[in-house]
């Protein structure tokens, strides 16, 4: 008769409790990382959209600095020719 040898002994039960757990747990992660993911989704649809907004607003605002120029050389040109006509 052989003599058992010393140590811990796990049974099955005990192992396929084990898995069980860890197979549970695994399946927590992985739902929370397709949230996750689909939050990124989002988070990038609403980027893009701003990116769109901020780009239709630099275009619609380049003519305030060329018409605030222009302005300036109509009220300088008005004030010399005022000067020079008297």
């Amino acid at each position: 008769m052989t003599t058992p040898e010393t140590g811990v002994y796990i049974s099955n039960g005990q192992m396929y409790q084990e898995l069980r757990t860890l197979s549970d747990g695994v399946t927590r992660v992985e739902t929370k990382l397709d949230g996750i993911a689909q939050g990124l989704t989002e988070v990038s649809k609403d980027i893009t959209d701003h990116e769109t907004r901020l780009r239709t607003l630099e275009r619609a605002r380049w003519p305030m600095p060329t018409i605030g120029v222009l302005a300036g050389v109509a009220g300088a040109a008005t004030g010399a020719l005022a000067l020079f006509a008297r």
